[in-house]
């Protein structure tokens, strides 16, 4: 038996309480500043909605506290901070900390308070928390001696997690750095090249805006400017097999993307697709466009807003080998994708199993039955 088994045997066989956050915690809170407070280099760290806290030159709390971002993309995002801080009138702060071991707390709000938010915030394409969804989460509280070997338990694999995935993330880094100095090298060594402006070789369009946009995943992810998806929608306008980079905005001119799967296409992306797959396929003009993607940063134009013209992207060169070596190249770059990209394969997989692994054994820890009265 195990010295939590042997705990839990001893101080609860029979379960535990659970009480609301609003009991376990003295305080609950919000900051007091808009995001524009933040400075560079501030004395102070300045927690909002975003996952990592920015520096503001003033502080409001001065106490060790769980900070919970209040809504946005991050919402339900936990930071543990002890010591001078400020925070966006948004992000609520947890201290005061009442029958409990705080790294108890933070274990337990990391593992389940975002999903209890997702079903129980007011439906919209903005997921946020009100005060009283808050206050009235509920928290298993096993006598503290069980939650602090609970807390050793998942500190020692957190930190085990942590060196894994950085080994893992180091080997990820040199793998990318190796595929895209072989992705050019396939490409440039062709043999029977044929050259023909893109223009010849597919067409660009641009799409429209959907009528709703969700944060969080439904049916098909909603392309646009940038270089990651910019929302979700319950449709597509476009199908899958299709090559997209961004027409304007800030950060996104240059990237070229590839779509498996029907998506939908915003005003802000130019979709690029074959005109004759027996020509060129469009994976090889993935591979191509995103290889030399500086061929279209040299139309990118700046001023207010950096954008590009499929006027001007239609003049790209492009070298079009044999249709045979063509997949062939597809096919090698393919598995160096997998490897450095795919969380099915190859070691971003290796990372997202550390993280289930952790998460799996969390659970088991963290669950209770609760006490009857």
């Amino acid at each position: 038996m195990s010295r939590l088994e042997q705990l839990i045997a001893e101080l609860c066989p029979d379960g535990v309480e659970y009480k609301n956050l609003k009991e376990i915690c003295g305080t609950i809170t919000t900051g007091k500043l808009n995001a524009n407070a933040m400075v560079e280099n501030g004395k102070y760290a300045f927690f909002t909605c975003d996952a990592t806290p920015f520096r503001i030159d003033s502080y409001a709390f001065d106490t060790e506290a769980i900070l919970v971002s209040g809504n946005g993309s991050q919402v339900g995002h936990i930071n543990y901070y002890k010591g001078k801080f400020n925070a966006y009138q948004r992000t609520y702060v947890l201290s005061d900390f009442n029958y409990t071991d705080v790294k108890y707390l933070l274990h337990y709000l990391k593992g389940y308070l975002r999903d209890y938010i997702m079903v129980h915030s007011k439906k919209g394409s903005v997921p946020y928390i009100t005060l009283p969804m808050l206050q009235n989460f509920k928290i298993p509280l096993p006598p503290l001696p069980v939650q602090q070997e609970i807390v050793r338990i998942l500190d020692n694999f957190t930190e085990l997690t942590a060196e894994l995935t950085a080994e893992l993330t180091a080997e990820l880094t040199a793998r990318r750095k190796q595929y895209e100095y072989y992705r050019k090298i396939l490409i440039k060594n062709s043999n029977n090249i044929r050259q023909y402006s893109l223009g010849e070789l597919a067409t660009l369009k641009t799409g429209s805006k959907p009528k709703d946009v969700f944060e969080f995943p439904h049916k098909y992810e909603y392309i646009n400017a940038g270089t990651t998806n910019s929302g979700y929608t319950d449709k597509a306008n476009c199908d899958g097999d299709t090559v997209t980079t961004p027409s304007r905005g800030q950060g996104g001119i240059g990237f070229v993307g590839y779509q498996y799967d029907p998506f939908w296409l915003g005003p802000l992306c130019y979709r690029i697709k074959s005109r004759n797959d027996k020509i060129v396929t469009n994976r090889y003009l993935f591979y191509y466009l995103s290889c030399f993607n500086e061929k279209i940063l040299a139309y990118k134009k700046e001023g207010g807003t950096p954008s590009v013209n499929a006027s001007d992207l239609v003049n790209i060169i492009v070298d079009v080998p044999p249709l045979t070596e063509q997949k062939r190249i597809v096919a090698i770059l393919d598995r160096f994708d997998a490897l450095c990209n795919d969380l099915t394969s190859g070691i971003p997989a290796e990372i997202e199993a550390r993280q289930k692994q952790y998460e799996y054994y969390r659970d088991k820890l963290l669950s209770f039955k609760e006490v009857t009265a």
